[in-house]
């Protein structure tokens, strides 16, 4: 990656000012190292949103669907000359190594119940940090990314509490003393054959147009250990584009005192996307995952890769292996008339049985996220704009539980660990029963950005219904800022934190009522060579 400059939007005339911006980088793969470029880990401070903004602002190809992540970046480009957009097929004969930028981040949370997408580094009170720093390398069709992580968290005592109903390998403390711990990180290795790619990562994915959440894969919990198959770039046809990842994956244990199983499991997963050539701009998807522990496996295909049997648990004999399936539908439009997006993903955390079972209530099990961002121009100054965006996640169970109990999400009867790695979910962060409603204003130029976010975050509404208690709500303004100085970017977030009957301690039946203000509190610095 080269340089971190303060950078502006540019005007797109002419022909050849058009074709050398435009971007085929592609969304999908545990690396997405084509044309000889590095992957851009998600969760990646300021990147990722800028990228994203350059796309609704028009300087960044419409094609690409922000719906299965990491990104690639090409490293001919240098951000200052081309505002950090990639060229695909600009390095794809020429054979390089590249030093990585060295990435430091530090947190301090008073109380640790909503930390989410932040990958290695995990749910505790007190100051924590991470390292991560490393090197690229690309000869023909293979391409090597070596970028481990390290983290270390002071990981203070307070008050421990379960915060789901169902099995679950979710602890709300990592130990009783400090914490550290060396990872692979956002490193990959890969044979790119154009428009296929094979390989094995340890990267984060993200899968759907969610920006706060997603409800498969995210980067709350660390990467894990997977092979991928998928596309290396968009597949044109007649009919539309097209992306693709199937990945066969290793989650492990937290192994923080508790009795589960220690067997690993297997992950499968899926997550494809298409956008029409008829409707420019609308990206429709699906992603669905299975899991199941090791020793319940055989080597058949049905068991290796579950994606390809069929939705309804009448067509496979109701699934009597303990197994678990999650699947969502997603869309994202995106308007770069109005340099506005809006998306959603609905998500089901169980098989209906047949077509009758679905179509009678197609709310089981369901869970959702609706999100919208739209840039405004600010005071006719090129490349500034004021930034509004706004995202609901809702993952309570419908009002379909009082007939038919669908359990909280990524939580399952027989695969007592839930679905989490190491300890931390693997999809949304607000995590099973969460539901959270967030708005964010701000001013952005370039990777330069100020802004306000506003949260309403309800921790688990079904665990508060299953045992009658008021809910848990936490109230949060925070302020956010990234700013770029030579060659480096600096990414903070301070927020204020009002918890209304904290740990559901709301003074009914004689318990203790609480409510609780917290300072919470992220930096992160980026240097790039």
């Amino acid at each position: 990656m080269s340089n971190v400059q303060r950078t502006k939007y540019e005007e797109f005339n002419g022909p050849k000012q058009i074709a050398k911006q435009i971007l085929y980088c592609i969304i999908l793969s545990f690396s997405m190292l084509e044309a000889g470029a590095q992957s851009l880990g998600v969760g990646t401070m300021a990147f990722e949103d800028y990228y994203r903004r350059s796309q609704l602002a028009g300087g960044l190809d419409s094609a690409i669907s922000f719906t299965l992540r990491p990104l690639s970046l090409s490293f001919s480009d240098s951000i200052s000359s081309r505002q950090g957009l990639s060229v695909y097929g600009s390095s794809a004969t020429k054979n390089n190594v590249q030093v990585l930028p060295v990435m430091w981040q530090h947190q301090y949370y008073a109380n640790p119940t909503d930390i989410r997408n932040d990958g290695l580094m995990i749910p505790a009170k007190g100051y924590q940090t991470m390292l991560s720093a490393g090197a690229f390398a690309k000869l023909g069709p293979l391409r090597i990314q070596l970028r481990p992580e390290f983290v270390f968290a002071a990981n203070n005592d307070h008050e421990v509490r379960a915060y789901h109903y169902g099995a679950m390998d979710l602890p709300s403390r990592f130990g009783d003393r400090s914490y550290s711990q060396l990872s692979w990180g956002q490193s990959s290795i890969s044979l790119n054959f154009d428009p296929v790619s094979v390989g094995l990562s340890n990267e984060n994915l993200w899968w759907g147009p969610g920006m706060q959440n997603s409800l498969l894969m995210s980067n709350t919990s660390p990467g894990f250990k997977h092979l991928t198959l998928n596309t290396s770039r968009p597949v044109r046809t007649p009919a539309g584009s097209f992306e693709a990842q199937i990945v066969a994956g290793r989650l492990e244990g937290s192994g923080v005192g508790n009795s589960l199983p220690e067997d690993w499991r297997y992950l499968s997963g899926l997550a494809f996307s298409y956008q029409p050539k008829w409707v420019p701009g609308l990206f429709l998807g699906l992603t669905r995952s299975f899991q199941i522990y090791h020793e319940d496996m055989d080597d058949s295909f049905g068991d290796i890769f579950p994606i390809f049997q069929a939705f309804q648990k009448v067509k496979t004999n109701e699934d009597t292996k303990p197994r678990d399936q999650l699947t969502s539908l997603f869309a994202r439009w995106l308007i770069p008339a109005a340099r506005a997006e809006v998306y959603f993903e609905y998500g089901l955390n169980d098989h209906s049985y047949n077509t009758r079972d679905f179509l009678m209530a197609p709310e089981h099990s369901r869970a959702y996220i609706l999100g919208m961002n739209k840039l405004i121009p600010y005071k006719q100054r090129p490349g500034e704009f004021i930034q509004f965006s706004a995202e609901i996640t809702r993952m309570e169970q419908s009002i379909d539980r009082v007939v038919r109990d669908a359990w909280e999400w990524y939580t399952h009867s027989q695969l007592l660990h839930g679905y989490t790695h190491k300890g931390q979910v693997l999809g949304a962060g607000i995590g099973p029963g969460g539901n959270l409603q967030s708005l964010q204003i701000g001013w952005v130029r370039g990777l330069d950005r100020l802004g306000v976010q506003l949260e309403r975050y309800e921790h688990n509404g079904d665990l508060a219904y299953v045992f009658g208690f008021s809910p848990w709500i936490d109230i949060s303004m925070s302020t956010i800022a990234d700013w770029t100085f030579k060659r480096f970017l600096l990414s903070g977030k301070l927020q204020g934190m009002q918890s209304i009957n904290y740990q559901w301690k709301d003074g009914i039946d004689g318990r203790a009522k609480r409510n609780v203000f917290n300072i919470n509190a992220r930096l992160g610095i980026m240097y790039s060579f």
